[in-house]
């Protein structure tokens, strides 16, 4: 997954000479958090966040009324409160998304401005772009039924459980692993197909694959959990 496949093309920007009160009222009409900030050339020079706004409201709120306030954010430029454009973390559209991912997460921030290799804004992406990303990637809205495994790291362990699929004409739509604390290691597939999830499930346990939960997305979004069957003798 790229970001050019989940960031926001072409996105909302702002010169620096626009009033804070004018960024206000754009990010507000369209539901915005944050607007990167371009010269003439459209080139990256700087990021104006909801963020921002409240520190410089909150800063002058004890000392000036709600209309003194109102007034000086519509005198003041967003150059003055702009995070500069040095300083903006940025990234390209043609690195893997969670390369974007971690870099928020590195610098506890919710976006990237994405610039071309002139450093002009080509799009934006977000924090939520990154949940989106993560539940397409799992499946989550997709009709199918999710089977989690336990594993155990041995080379060559996925190949025979993918072919007990492959040989039930079942599809396999997605496949995730991940480590967690308490558990070990754990496999997390999607799958869909004309077999019963019943017996998909018996036809696992009996392989001897750690089947672990098992969990159904219907056609109509409903979600439907199923019991892990006992191996047959």
């Amino acid at each position: 997954m790229y970001v050019k496949d989940h960031m926001t093309e072409n996105p909302y920007t702002i010169t620096k000479d626009v009033v804070i009160s004018k960024a206000v009222e754009i990010m507000r009409k369209n539901h915005f958090h944050r607007l990167p900030i371009v010269d003439e050339q459209g080139k990256l020079v700087g990021l104006v966040t909801g963020g921002l706004v409240e520190e410089q409201s909150g800063a002058n709120s004890t000392s000036l009324s709600i209309y003194e306030l109102n007034y000086l954010l519509s005198k003041t430029k967003v150059a003055d409160i702009m995070i500069k454009g040095k300083d903006v973390k940025t990234i390209s559209q043609d690195v893997f998304v969670e390369v974007a991912a971690q870099t928020m997460l590195d610098h506890e921030i919710s976006c990237l401005p994405v610039v071309d290799e002139n450093n002009k804004v080509i799009g934006i992406i977000t924090d939520k772009d990154i949940f989106q990303a993560f539940v397409e990637l799992l499946g989550l809205k997709k009709q199918g039924t999710r089977f989690i495994f336990g594993a155990t790291d041995t080379p060559g362990e996925f190949a025979p459980m993918a072919k007990l699929f492959g040989d039930n004409n079942a599809n396999l739509d997605s496949l995730a692993v991940y480590h967690t604390k308490d558990r070990g290691a754990e496999i997390v597939v999607k799958a869909s197909g004309a077999i019963s999830v019943e017996d998909m499930a018996q036809i696992l346990v009996d392989a001897g694959f750690d089947l672990r939960s098992i969990v159904q997305t219907t056609k109509f979004g409903t979600v439907k959990s199923f019991e892990v069957p006992a191996k047959k003798s």
